[in-house]
């Protein structure tokens, strides 16, 4: 098992592999690709995009897929899938990164907004030409949407999953199995201001690499460490490199906050001799490795 990083900034820190830089955010803001890593856009949640134009957001029976839509609990504000011009957008902006030496594109929230989302008129002109049932056009709306943003991006791609292994299709149009034809490999975030209760990581770790049939990397959060919260990160990363996992990777600030991490584990005696006593060989060997750098 690999160890990586997701990064709101374009830094590489050694030590860790594989590298994810956030590109594109959910509040619409955009940066140049960057350079060798893996970078990662946000395709429908742009707050900017809504506010300059509020017919794009996307629409159910209990109002608009927005925040401050208290029906909803939606954590972002949601553009309609098959607005066709905001989609050109994006397919403009994932042009823009081909054109540069990066590793490749991973697109994250590039589904429906949840499972009432979306009865725009255009929506339901779709479906119902389409003949299909409301589960059905949305998961082949979001699958074809992919096949051609695939087609404007090069290198690895990967999509991001909002973590629900069981009701993904239904919820958001996420069929795992067409999506699994069409990438290198799934990313799941598990994100948490901590995890000092870990068990909920492990389950549902352990579901989506029985469930997805391509490799599986999974994502948490080491945005705020203290020496509490980094011994309980460490920890949970242990127990979900039980499983069968192309890599975990760390969502920090910057690369300072991921030396912290490194820092932490290589000189905390008592982490080190946990890891040595349960035996988690594979995280083991990122610390001894760690070792010889910080």
């Amino acid at each position: 098992m690999k160890i990586g990083l997701v990064t709101y900034k374009p830094e590489k820190v050694e030590g860790f592999d594989p590298h994810v830089y956030f590109c594109k955010w959910v509040d619409g803001q955009t940066f140049p690709a960057a350079a060798g890593m893996q970078n990662d856009v946000t395709v429908f949640c742009d707050a900017k995009a809504i506010r300059e134009d509020p017919a794009i957001v996307s629409t159910s029976k209990g109002g608009p897929a927005l925040r401050r839509n208290r029906k909803s609990n939606l954590a972002f504000d949601f553009v309609c899938p098959t607005h066709e011009g905001y989609r050109a957008k994006v397919f403009a902006y994932l042009d823009s990164i081909s054109k540069q030496d990066v590793a490749g594109v991973t697109l994250n929230l590039y589904h429906f907004a949840d499972q009432d989302y979306c009865i725009c008129p255009r929506c339901t002109q779709l479906r119902q030409k389409s003949g299909l049932d409301w589960t059905e056009w949305r998961a082949q709306t979001i699958t074809n949407f992919l096949k051609e943003a695939k087609t404007h991006t090069k290198g690895t791609f990967a999509v991001e999953m909002f973590p629900d292994p069981v009701l993904a299709k239904e919820r958001f149009g996420i069929d795992f199995d067409a999506i699994a034809e069409l990438v290198d490999y799934f990313h799941v975030p598990l994100s948490s201001r901590d995890y000092l209760t870990n068990y909920w990581v492990d389950t549902i770790v352990r579901d989506f690499v029985a469930t997805l049939k391509k490799p599986v990397v999974v994502e948490l959060s080491a945005e705020m460490p203290t020496d509490e919260k980094l011994d309980a990160l460490l920890k949970t990363v242990c127990y979900i490199s039980r499983h069968k996992l192309m890599s975990t990777l760390l969502l920090v600030h910057d690369s300072e906050n991921a030396r912290q991490v490194a820092r932490f584990a290589v000189h905390n005696n008592d982490f080190r001799k946990w890891l040595e006593e349960y035996e988690f060989t594979k995280v083991q060997q990122i610390v001894d490795y760690w070792a010889k750098l910080y």
